[in-house]
């Protein structure tokens, strides 16, 4: 590296060498974005129980809401839904406020990074409108759950700040608080799942 060039790059556990500002679908590896979203914390960490709420958790919850909403989705785009934090693997997870005051570069980075997780996995680098709308949907229904039932905030906040769910919706789901081995896997497997059905749709 030459002398006052900063290193705009990290070697991830498969070996690839992930460019930061000019990343390519070559990099990016489901290994290492599993594991890296393993060990992620939402919410800044501060959340009750013994483990942290892993930003792979949160994306697991997330397709399954989106999947509970629109059950006739393209499997395409419930991996889109799986995928849809997956820049958090290297560029870790900010909470609102901060990514506010981090501005333009910082969504920038985001974005580049995740038309690279796109295309490496068939998916289109911009994702269509509808699509998009539907997954920022259940995120949202995602974090009024965390909000209220592991970070801390009452039920009056997680309303001000996140849509109010239909009750049906959530029938059934429970934010898992597991070890980091336990989530990668748990990723790695729905992943795995997806495009299997993804492979059998297009036969």
């Amino acid at each position: 590296m030459a002398k006052g060039v900063a290193r705009a790059w990290q070697r991830m556990l498969s070996g690839r060498r992930l460019d930061l500002l000019d990343p390519t679908p070559f990099d990016i590896e489901i290994s290492d974005i599993a594991h890296g979203l393993a060990f992620v914390a939402r919410w800044n960490g501060q959340t009750r129980g013994d483990w942290a709420y892993s930003v792979a958790e949160h994306s697991l919850l997330v397709e399954e809401i989106h999947h509970r909403t629109d059950p006739q989705a393209d499997p395409l785009w419930r991996l889109a839904a799986l995928l849809h934090d997956a820049p958090e693997y290297v560029i870790g997870d900010m909470i609102s406020p901060v990514k506010a005051a981090l501005g333009q570069e910082y969504g920038d980075m985001d974005a580049r990074l995740s038309a690279a997780i796109h295309r490496r996995f068939g998916l289109p680098a911009q994702l269509p409108k509808a699509v998009k709308a539907a997954i920022k949907r259940a995120d949202r229904i995602s974090a009024w759950m965390e909000a209220i039932q592991i970070a801390g905030f009452s039920r009056a906040e997680a309303d001000r700040l996140f849509p109010i769910p239909e009750l049906d919706i959530l029938d059934g789901l429970e934010i898992r608080l597991r070890p980091p081995a336990e989530t990668r896997k748990a990723y790695m497997d729905r992943f795995q799942a997806l495009i299997e059905e993804i492979d059998q749709a297009g036969k």
